[in-house]
């Protein structure tokens, strides 16, 4: 049986290889965040397009501000976006603000705070050098230069230089469809009214939210009954998605079909099981040139395994690369005892001690426990190297995503 992460490259190949076009598409850049662009977007003109005051203060000349105690004559005053014709000849300075051109003449800014004033006469109180709080003109970017390379992600550092360029619309990778099943005779829609031994769909919506923030467009294909017929014309609805997400019916069980509905259907299986809990009984195949993941039906296992294996399989379609899971180090605050050769992902709750993260683990009743997971904000990893730690040493942890 794979290890995670072994599972997790495995998915991120079979999804490179797969025979997909990657199609393109244009949106607003109001409703590019997160999508992966496909067309780079240049500077449009030089970055700043003047050269910039970075403080409030006085634009000098350097030269008559060798030593602290010069005294000058201000001429004016220059607020962001204002025009100053007149040139700082020696001996003289100009008022100006942040983000304000700084006028010719001068090469220097004087800060507010390191001033005296008295009238229109401005007593320096240190020494000013050339450039001083000043960005030159281009010196961020030239006319023509690479701002957002193709194959980025677009966060929203990129979009605010996309805008500064002018870039309002923008070329991105369509992102994949994905399908969303829920199977099992017990599951309802979440708005209806269950019967006494009925559950609502929880997975449905904790499956549509992780693969919308993740770049996939999705599609609700409801529940389908523990039946094959039904089962197989659900998924065969399923398959016109780029991505198949199920949920339930994948464990050993008389009535978890899906692995054999699969089989019939033509699918090829890349692993049926990780070595993990929550989530081992996980299926990951190919299906018709599409991705088919069959994932536990207990809505922690459901979470975990799609965190796990769908989400960099959507990074891949989506035309960028699958991003790393951001695993990092916290000390342990209580002692964890866990049994068997396999990695646990345990709810935890990570707080932090000054520039130290801390991390417990919460008291849950297993996976189908959705209460504890959302006291938690994040998994504590225990290795199969590692069943027994205690407290104070170093551990790994995985956020929830959304929840830190």
């Amino acid at each position: 049986m794979l290890s995670y992460s072994d599972a997790r490259q495995k998915v991120i190949e079979v999804a490179g290889g797969l025979k997909r076009p990657l199609l393109l598409t244009q949106v607003e850049i109001e409703q590019a965040f997160g999508r992966i662009l496909a067309k780079p977007v240049l500077a449009d003109r030089d970055y700043p397009p003047f050269d910039r005051s970075t403080r409030d203060g006085f634009a000098v000349r350097s030269g008559d501000a060798k030593v602290p105690g010069a005294r000058l004559e201000c001429i004016g005053e220059l607020r962001a976006g204002g025009q100053f014709d007149a040139r700082v000849e020696s001996g003289q300075c100009v008022e100006i603000m942040t983000g304000a051109s700084v006028p010719q003449g001068a090469d220097a800014v004087v800060m507010i705070e390191h001033i005296q004033r008295d009238g229109r006469t401005v007593t320096l109180e240190r020494a000013a050098a050339p450039g001083d709080h000043i960005v030159s003109r281009g010196s961020e970017a030239r006319a023509g230069a690479l701002l957002v390379a193709e194959k980025t992600r677009l966060g929203y550092a990129e979009m605010a230089l996309a805008a500064q360029a002018g870039a309002t619309r923008l070329e991105v990778f369509a992102a994949p469809r994905l399908g969303i099943l829920s199977t099992g005779d017990e599951v309802v829609d979440a708005r209806s009214t269950p019967g006494p031994l009925q559950v609502r769909n929880s997975n449905g919506i904790s499956i549509e939210i992780l693969a919308r923030t993740a770049g996939a467009e999705t599609t609700q294909l409801g529940n389908a009954p523990d039946e094959k017929h039904a089962l197989k014309a659900a998924i065969e609805r399923g398959l016109e998605a780029d991505i198949l997400v199920l949920s339930g019916g994948v464990s050993m069980g008389k009535y978890d079909l899906v692995e054999q509905v699969l089989a019939d259907l033509g699918a090829e299986f890349h692993f049926t099981g990780v070595s993990i809990r929550p989530g081992r009984p996980a299926v990951f195949g190919t299906c018709r040139n599409k991705l088919v993941f069959g994932l536990p039906g207990n809505p922690v296992s459901t979470m975990v395994t799609f965190e796990l294996f769908v989400l960099p399989a959507i990074d891949v379609l989506n035309g960028g690369t699958a991003r790393p899971l951001p695993v990092f180090r916290a000390r342990l605050a209580t002692r964890v005892r866990e049994k068997g050769p396999i990695t646990h992902f345990l709810p935890a709750r990570i707080e932090w001690q000054g520039s130290e993260a801390r991390v417990t683990q919460l008291p849950w009743q297993g996976s189908g426990d959705i209460v504890a997971l959302a006291l938690a904000n994040g998994f504590l990893v225990v290795g199969p190297d590692r069943p027994e730690i205690e407290p104070g040493e170093w551990v790994d942890v995985l956020p929830r995503r959304g929840a830190i």
